[in-house]
């Protein structure tokens, strides 16, 4: 008899805790995630809106495993300033199976590779919005989710993974270039998510000229920085990934807001430092200036440092 494959989410919120539902059918599946939510789901169930439908799922959630236990896959969807106090966390777990990132940002696949040596890179193209403490909003769905050994390969591990989301109802691909997929959705996430958050618009709304001319100078120095570095983007050149972020991608997101916003607005750290500030700092390493990318990085380290309430004007 063969068994369902045994997975584990860490740090499950807005991306990990409808992944955990999704997974719960046809897998045995655990997700950590923060004590409210843990005793709301156990009790009631996660509710799942919007582009994946509307649906209800019961599946074990907990704030802290109990006991040694064996996982086949232990996908990590935290934030990204997380991610190291999570790996430390589990490091016995995390360096006895094959390890997900399912994050935003560079540089998580590289802080899980401390811990093993079985990492798979993912990359989400989807719009999740947390709700409450048992409720998920799906905003949008720009493409399948996308699995690779990391840095670079594809190998049973991944198929297998890709397999059991497929019979889950998560679309889902595999690639043999992982690093050059991840990559290309930061350049998507740094062409966006601090720009909406600075001025708290839609994605939409940042295609009026102003705006437009500020995500193509990001645009252009993130090329110059992955160029200088080998890492091949999904687009060849900032033309042709500028033509498809105004004619294709925004319009899907068009009423999206950025979730960096959210955290601002939540007083919570936001991911900067693993989007645009990952430019800033691979880009100082090779000699390549980033301006666009530096400034835009402290505008938002800046409003993070302030409080999120009303500012007192002056006459």
């Amino acid at each position: 008899m063969v068994h369902p494959a045994r997975i584990l989410v860490l740090g499950a919120g807005a991306v990990g805790l409808p992944l955990a539902a999704k997974l719960s059918r046809v897998a045995d599946v655990v997700a950590v995630t923060r004590e409210r939510s843990a005793r709301a789901i156990s009790s009631q169930g996660l509710a799942i809106s919007g582009a994946w439908g509307d649906e209800s799922d019961h599946f074990t959630c907990v704030s802290e495993l109990a006991g040694e236990e064996d996982f086949d896959y232990i996908l990590i969807t935290s934030k990204s300033q997380d991610t190291a106090g999570i790996c430390r966390h589990y490091k016995d777990l995390i360096g006895s199976c094959d390890v997900v990132s399912f994050q935003n940002g560079i540089g998580n696949e590289e802080t899980i590779a401390r811990y093993s040596d079985r990492v798979i890179g993912g990359v989400v193209l989807t719009g999740f919005v947390r709700e409450g403490d048992r409720e998920i909003r799906i905003t949008a769905n720009a493409g399948p989710m996308q699995i690779g050994r990391f840095p670079d390969g594809c190998d049973a591990g991944v198929q297998g993974l890709a397999d059991i989301m497929t019979r889950a109802g998560i679309p889902v691909e595999t690639t043999d270039r992982i690093k050059g997929k991840l990559w290309s959705k930061n350049l998507i996430n740094c062409s966006l998510n601090p720009l909406s958050a600075i001025t708290g618009v839609t994605y939409g709304e940042l295609k009026e000229p102003s705006s437009w001319q500020i995500i193509e100078h990001l645009v252009r120095e993130i090329y110059a920085v992955v160029q200088a570095d080998g890492i091949h983007l999904q687009w060849p050149d900032p033309d042709t990934f500028l033509g498809y972020l105004h004619g294709a991608l925004i319009p899907v997101m068009a009423r999206h807001t950025s979730s960096m916003l959210q955290d601002i607005l939540h007083g919570h750290p936001t991911e900067i430092d693993f989007l645009n500030g990952a430019v800033v700092t691979s880009g100082r390493q090779l000699g390549i200036a980033t301006p666009c990318n530096a400034v835009i990085s402290d505008l938002i380290r800046f409003r993070e440092s302030i409080a999120a309430g009303p500012v007192e004007s002056s006459h």
